[in-house]
C-alpha cells in the first residue's frame, strides 16, 4: 500500500507539471504573438525611436505671364524648430535652466513671445515648430545660438515662401497660397495639384539625444519639383488695363468695383483680367479697401471677425467670373445677331419709336423722352432703342430667343479654368413670357457674369464660332520643358460669318455714330456697344451698372473689350458717358503694343499730333528749320548759339502749329505758367485757352465731331506751376450720350 505522502506528492508534481506546461505555453503564445502578429507594430515603434524623417519640401511652380515675365515665383525660407525630449540635464545645467534660456535667446531673434516658447519647449514632446518660414538672415542667427549654446536640439528646415514680384497685380486671376503652400484663390487654387509636386523625405539614425548614429544609415526619396505654368495673361496689356480701371474707380466714384477683361476674340486667350480694388497676394488678409478697414474698425467681437471674413473673400473674389449682373444694352448684341442669323430682321427695315410700347399691360419706355420717331433697324442699334429690339425680340420669339441664349453659352459655364466661375440667373423657354421676352430683348430681366458676356461678344466678331476663354497657354517641367500646351477649343457655330461680318460694321457704326462715340481712337477702327442697366433687386433704386463691350479692329477682329463700372456715383451713370471712353483710351495703348497699325482718314490726318523732334545740341538755326519742316512754331529763350534744353521734351506728342521753347546758353527752364482749367469747355475752347497761355494741348478721347463734346480731365491738373511749352492732356467725351 502507498503511503498517503508519496500520493500526494504525486498529484503535486502533476499540478507542477500542468502550471509549468500552461506557463509555457502562455509564454511560447505571447513569444508567438508578439513576434509574428505585433512584431510590425513594435519594431515600427523602436524605429520612430530609432529614425528620424525630415520632408524635403518640392519646389512649387513658378507661374509666368505670356512672355516669360514671372508672376508668382518660391524662394527658400526656413522653419525654427526644438526638439523638446532631447532638452535634458547635464553637469553644466539642469533642464529647466536650458528651457529659460533658449526661450529667452530664440525669442529676440525670431521675434515671438518668449512666454509662448517657453510653453511650447517645456512639454516633452519630439518636435515643435516655433516660427515658420523666416528669412536666410534669421535662420542663420538662430544656427549660430544654438552652435554656441551646444544645443542639437535647436535647428532649423528649408521650406518654400510664395513671392507675387508685382503685388497687386492680376491678383484675382493668380490668387494666392496658404502658410501650407497650398493654393487658396485663383490659379494657385485652380492648378494646385500641378503647381505643388510631390515632397521628397530623408530617413536618418538617430540617438537619444537626437543626433546622427555613428553608424550610416540613410533612405532619400527625391521631391519631384512641381510644374510651371505661363499664363495667356500678357503682363503689358495686364498693367494698362489695371491702370485704366484704376482711374475709372477714382473718376466715377464708385461704390463697388471696376472690373475688365480683354481677351482674343480668336483663340479664347485671356490677355487680361482685372477686378479694382484688388488686393495684394503677398499679404492676402490684409483689407485694401479704406472705407471697409473703418467700418470693421468699429465693430467688436465676433460682428467684426465675421465682417472681416466677409471683406476678405469679397476682395479675393474674381468678379470677371463670379458675379452675375444684368448686362443692359450690350446685350443689344446677342439680340441683333439672333435675329439677323433667323433672317427676322434686315439692316434697312424701319422701325418706329414713339418713346414706349406696352406689352400685355406693361409699359416698356425707351431712353430718350418721345422716342426716336422712324427710323431702321441699324439706327435703332446705334441709338440703343428699347422699342426696337423689343419688337426685334417679338419677331424672334421665345424658343429662338432661348435657343440663341444657350447657343451663345449665356446659361452655362464658360469653362474658363479658374475656380469659382457661376452662373447668372435666366429664363427657359417654358418660363419666359412675353413680358420676360421683351425685357430680355434690350438686356434686362436675365443675368450672366462679364466673362460670359466677352465670351459671346467674341463669337459674335470672330466668324461666328464660339471659343472657350483660358488663361493657362502652356505647362512647363523643371527644365523649362513644354509637357502640355493648351489650344483653341472651338465649342460650335453660333452664327453665318456673314452675319459676323455685317455685326462687326454694325457695331463700327455705333461708335462712329452711335452711343459707342465715346469709344472712338482715330486710325482704329473700334466697335462696340453701350450698356447702362438697373441693379434689380438693390436696395439702392438708384444702383447702375455703366458698360462697354468693344471689339478691334471691327474690319478684323483680334480682341475684345469689356469694361463694367458697378455702382458709379459721378454725376453721370451712363455707360456711354463714363466706361465707353475708358475703353477708347485702353485701346489706344494696347492695339499699338500689339503691333496693330493705324489706318488715318484724311480728316483724322488733318487733326494728328506730331512727336517733338529732338533738338538739343543742334545749332539754334538748324532747330528752328527742322521745326519749320514739321510745322511746329518756336520760341528761343537765351542767347547761345546751341539749343541746351527744349520744352516739350523729345518724342512728346503736340498737336500741329504747337509750340516748342527753345533754350541756348546758360538760359535754365522756369516753371512760370499756371495750368488753366479747362474743364467743360469744348476741344476748340481748350485749345485756344492753352495756347494763349504759350502751353501745348494734347487732345484724347474724341472723335471727329465736337457736338457734345467736353473736357472731363486734365493733366497737370489747373493751378499747377509748369514750364513754358509743356503739354497738357486734356480727355474729352461726349456728354450728351444718355442710354438706358
Amino acid at each position: 500500500m502507498v503511503s498517503p505522502t508519496l500520493a500526494m506528492k504525486k498529484k503535486m508534481t502533476i499540478v507542477l507539471a500542468f502550471f509549468f506546461v500552461l506557463g509555457f505555453t502562455v509564454l511560447i503564445g505571447r513569444l508567438v504573438k508578439l513576434q509574428f502578429i505585433d512584431g510590425a507594430f513594435y519594431q515600427q515603434k523602436a524605429l520612430d525611436q530609432q529614425l528620424s524623417v525630415t520632408t524635403i519640401n518640392a519646389n512649387r511652380g513658378t507661374i509666368y505671364d505670356r512672355n516669360m515675365k514671372p508672376l508668382a515665383q518660391s524662394a527658400t525660407v526656413w522653419d525654427v524648430y526644438v526638439s523638446p525630449s532631447y532638452i535634458t540635464d547635464d553637469k553644466k545645467s539642469t533642464r529647466e535652466e536650458k528651457l529659460n534660456k533658449i526661450a529667452s535667446g530664440l525669442s529676440k531673434i525670431i521675434n515671438v513671445d518668449e512666454k509662448t516658447i517657453y510653453s511650447k519647449i517645456s512639454k516633452k514632446t519630439s518636435y515643435v515648430v516655433l516660427a515658420k518660414k523666416v528669412e536666410n538672415d534669421v535662420a542663420t542667427l538662430v544656427k549660430e545660438f544654438a552652435k554656441e549654446n551646444g544645443y542639437s536640439c535647436i535647428g532649423v528646415v528649408e521650406n518654400s515662401k510664395r513671392y507675387y514680384p508685382f503685388n497687386n497685380f492680376a491678383s484675382q486671376v493668380i490668387g494666392f497660397t496658404g502658410t501650407d503652400n497650398q493654393g487658396l484663390a485663383g490659379i494657385e487654387a485652380y492648378y494646385d495639384s500641378v503647381l505643388k509636386g510631390v515632397n521628397g523625405r530623408v530617413v536618418t539614425a538617430k540617438n537619444a539625444k537626437g543626433t546622427d548614429m555613428p553608424y550610416d544609415f540613410q533612405d532619400r526619396v527625391e521631391a519631384k519639383d512641381g510644374i510651371s505654368l505661363v499664363l495667356t495673361i500678357d503682363e503689358v496689356v495686364q498693367h494698362y488695363l489695371e491702370k485704366n480701371l484704376q482711374s475709372a474707380y477714382v473718376d466715377c466714384k464708385v461704390g463697388v468695383g471696376v472690373t475688365g477683361i480683354v481677351m482674343d476674340v480668336k483663340t479664347g486667350e485671356i490677355l487680361a483680367m482685372s477686378t479694382q480694388p484688388s488686393f495684394d497676394p503677398n499679404n492676402p488678409f490684409e483689407i485694401t479697401k479704406p472705407t471697409v478697414q473703418q467700418r470693421i474698425a468699429s465693430l467688436a467681437g465676433d460682428e467684426q471677425k465675421q465682417a472681416k471674413n466677409e471683406a476678405l473673400q469679397d476682395q479675393w473674389q474674381n468678379k470677371a467670373i463670379t458675379n452675375p449682373y444684368e448686362p443692359g444694352s450690350t446685350y443689344k448684341i446677342i439680340t441683333a445677331a439672333a435675329a439677323l442669323n433667323e433672317g427676322v430682321v434686315k439692316e434697312t427695315d424701319e422701325f418706329n419709336d414713339p418713346g414706349s410700347i406696352n406689352v400685355k399691360g406693361t409699359q416698356f419706355h425707351c431712353w430718350k423722352a418721345g422716342g426716336h420717331g422712324h427710323q431702321t433697324f441699324i439706327e435703332g442699334f446705334e441709338n440703343s432703342c428699347n422699342v426696337v429690339f423689343i419688337e426685334v425680340g417679338q419677331r424672334l420669339g421665345v424658343l429662338n430667343t432661348y435657343k440663341y441664349f444657350t447657343a451663345f453659352g449665356l446659361n452655362s459655364k464658360t469653362g474658363i479654368d479658374l475656380p469659382g466661375e457661376a452662373v447668372g440667373i435666366s429664363y427657359t423657354d417654358k418660363t419666359m413670357g412675353p413680358v420676360e421676352l421683351a425685357s430680355i430683348s434690350f438686356g434686362q430681366s436675365n443675368t450672366i457674369t462679364p466673362i460670359q458676356l466677352i465670351t459671346a461678344v467674341a463669337a459674335v466678331a470672330n466668324g461666328g464660332k464660339l471659343v472657350q476663354p483660358h488663361v493657362v497657354k502652356e505647362e512647363l517641367d523643371s527644365n523649362g520643358n513644354v509637357v502640355k500646351t493648351f489650344g483653341t477649343v472651338v465649342k460650335r457655330q453660333v452664327i453665318s460669318e456673314e452675319v459676323s461680318r455685317q455685326m462687326c460694321a454694325i457695331m463700327q457704326k455705333e461708335v462712329t455714330e452711335g452711343t459707342g462715340n465715346n469709344a472712338y481712337v482715330a486710325g482704329y477702327r473700334i466697335g462696340g456697344k453701350t450698356g447702362t442697366s438697373q441693379k434689380l433687386g438693390n436696395e439702392d433704386k438708384n444702383a447702375r451698372i455703366a458698360s462697354f463691350v468693344g471689339i478691334a479692329p471691327a474690319d478684323d477682329p483680334q480682341i475684345a473689350v469689356l469694361l463694367e463700372i458697378d455702382e458709379p456715383h459721378s454725376d453721370n451713370k451712363y455707360g456711354g458717358v463714363i466706361a465707353a471712353p475708358v475703353v477708347g483710351k485702353l485701346l489706344s495703348e494696347i492695339l499699338p503694343y500689339l503691333g496693330v497699325e493705324p489706318q488715318y482718314t484724311p480728316e483724322e490726318q488733318a487733326k494728328l499730333d506730331v512727336k517733338t523732334p529732338n533738338l538739343v545740341g543742334m545749332d539754334i538755326d538748324e532747330a528752328i528749320r527742322k521745326l519749320q519742316n514739321d510745322k511746329l512754331n518756336e520760341t528761343t529763350i537765351g542767347k547761345g548759339k546751341k539749343v541746351t534744353a527744349q520744352v516739350p521734351e523729345s518724342g512728346r506728342p503736340i498737336p500741329r502749329g504747337g509750340r516748342v521753347i527753345l533754350y541756348t546758353g546758360n538760359a535754365e527752364i522756369e516753371n512760370t505758367i499756371t495750368v488753366p482749367n479747362v474743364i467743360g469747355m469744348t476741344p476748340s475752347q481748350a485749345n485756344s485757352v492753352i495756347s494763349a497761355r504759350n502751353l501745348n494741348i494734347e487732345i484724347s478721347g474724341t472723335g471727329l465731331s465736337e457736338k457734345g463734346v467736353k473736357a472731363y480731365n486734365q493733366s497737370p491738373s489747373a493751378g499747377q506751376k509748369v514750364a513754358p511749352g509743356t503739354v497738357i492732356t486734356v480727355q474729352f467725351r461726349n456728354e450728351d450720350v444718355k442710354v438706358e
